[in-house]
């Protein structure tokens, strides 16, 4: 069996859909994508084409590891989200070829199902508290919500305490027991999150998430003593050597690799193996699209460490296309008591509308994330 082709779908929301074709007319799917950066992205896997053309799609590995190491430069967002979709889409033709879910090629199933939460509110969160009692009434069990505005280095208790009145009434809606994550979304410097971490304290929040930036994460250490909840990080990280240092730090509770950034399933499968050691938990980023978040329950099943999945359905980014659009089966993923099925299907386990993935694609897109300015002009975080 060898790949014929590769195409590449830009499609709404914010999303880039990859197809491998190969001349046993097994195909498969992957999302290699950069939000905001969709068509950087669609070069580099156009740059990666020729190597691939006439080569076996079962060589992973291989495949891999010349993508890597084959160049003289290597990591960061574009190159490693552009290898992670070519590889979720090489899983995806070799489970279709062994008539097995990804799953059971990596060693099979560790659970049956994983629990799942749902982003409530937007950039500048407000009506939170009605928006998470909706989640927790469609059966949810957790939710994730963005912190704050934007803040500048030293900022105002004022926004501190708008924070705090969110979140405490969201507690008092949904009760002690529902899972409420805090993004801090980069957007918050050292000083700050050191206010805010220790301002949320009492809310029992499941995980605060990026409360620093990555490059920024020598403060950890500082942030960490001024709280007891656990601290998630690691959606801007691309390889296991990036992880590498958090690990060792021992500052960070959960990690978020994301499987359209940080080098597909089998970059994302060695990341959490080494978090397993260091006894983190595994939270995969996933504010994309349909095959992403396969790609993602894949992991999760195999995953004895991962322990709840982001999902992008309903999301405020998803205006005009949603996560099911793109599926010919809508049950695949579908949702329970706060917890989705892992796919059982072949390969990734999801089936791509194709018919409306062309048509998506002839309209496109243009998403770029918004610029923030803080009151005094200076550009902040978004």
């Amino acid at each position: 069996m060898k790949i014929t082709k590769l195409e590449l779908f830009t499609v709404a929301p914010r999303w880039l859909f990859l197809k491998i074709e190969t001349d046993a007319g097994i195909c498969g799917w992957g999302e290699p994508v950069v939000e905001g950066r969709a068509h950087t992205v669609k070069a580099a896997v156009e740059e990666l084409r020729d190597y691939l053309i006439g080569k076996d799609p079962l060589r992973i590995e291989d495949h891999w590891q010349v993508f890597y190491r084959g160049g003289f430069y290597r990591g960061g967002p574009i190159l490693m989200s552009a290898i992670a979709g070519i590889d979720q889409a090489l899983w995806d033709i070799k489970g279709k070829y062994y008539n097995a879910s990804v799953h059971e090629l990596l060693g099979g199933a560790c659970r049956d199902k994983i629990k799942v939460y749902s982003w409530i509110g937007g950039d500048r969160p407000n009506d939170v508290a009605e928006a998470a009692l909706e989640k927790k009434k469609a059966g949810f069990t957790a939710i994730k919500m963005n912190a704050t505005e934007e803040l500048h280095y030293i900022d105002s208790y004022e926004k501190v305490e708008d924070v705090i009145q969110r979140v405490e009434a969201i507690r008092k809606v949904v009760g002690n027991h529902f899972g409420i994550g805090i993004d801090f979304h980069g957007r918050v410097h050292k000083a700050m999150a050191k206010v805010l971490v220790k301002a949320l304290e009492p809310y029992n929040l499941m995980f605060i998430e990026e409360p620093v930036l990555t490059e920024n994460l020598d403060a950890l250490k500082a942030i960490a003593s001024h709280t007891s909840t656990p601290i998630a990080t690691g959606e801007r990280m691309y390889t296991r050597w990036d992880f590498k240092k958090i690990f060792e730090d021992g500052y960070v509770d959960i990690i978020q690799p994301d499987l359209s950034h940080a080098g597909g399933i089998t970059e994302c499968r060695k990341i959490a193996a080494m978090a397993e050691a260091y006894d983190v938990a595994v939270a995969p980023h996933c504010p994309l699209g349909p095959i992403a978040l396969a790609a993602c329950l894949q992991l999760d099943a195999c995953t004895p460490n991962a322990f709840i999945q982001e999902q992008s359905l309903g999301i405020h980014y998803n205006e005009g296309s949603d996560l099911l659009d793109y599926l010919t089966d809508k049950t695949v993923f579908q949702y329970e008591n706060g917890y989705v099925n892992i796919p059982t299907g072949p390969g990734l386990g999801v089936n791509v509308n194709e018919e409306y993935v062309r048509e998506a694609a002839a309209r496109g897109h243009n998403w770029k994330n918004p610029i923030w300015r803080n009151e005094d002009g200076t550009v902040a975080e978004w």
